[in-house]
């Protein structure tokens, strides 16, 4: 499905998860692979919201450098930290099921990529509704 209401069901999905990574990312006692699954989903979310709302078609995956392979084939514009993106696959996943990560998640660097991807997103989609 591509249209505008989906490229806005997404963008909300994204920001549901930003809430959540918002709401968790300075406990201690939350696991990077719970804020990396909720890093990973508002990214992906926020992609597939501007393919959708440029009418690209893509497939159903949680692989962030697949999706931002189609926007680029697709001409649109990257989001920002693009290259750095892809970082999050594993949080999507792997990371849900007790497989070992390379390293600590760096809270304050994702979390700002995150709000980044967001604006973004919602610039694209015309959207000036706040995030979150």
């Amino acid at each position: 499905m591509v249209d505008a209401d989906f490229a806005q069901q997404l963008l909300m999905a994204a920001r549901r998860d930003l809430t959540a990574w918002r709401k968790l990312a300075h406990d201690i006692e939350v696991h990077d692979s719970t804020l990396g699954f909720h890093a990973q989903q508002a990214v992906e979310k926020s992609i597939k919201a501007v393919l959708a709302h440029a009418k690209v078609v893509f497939r159903r995956t949680h692989d962030i450098a697949e999706l931002l392979d189609v926007l680029s084939d697709a001409g649109l514009v990257a989001p920002p930290d693009a290259t750095e993106l892809d970082r999050l696959n594993p949080y999507a996943v792997e990371a849900r099921y007790g497989y070992p990560l390379a390293g600590p998640l760096d809270r304050d660097v994702v979390g700002a990529r995150v709000e980044a991807v967001i604006a973004w997103a919602g610039s694209a989609v015309s959207d000036v509704g706040p995030p979150g």
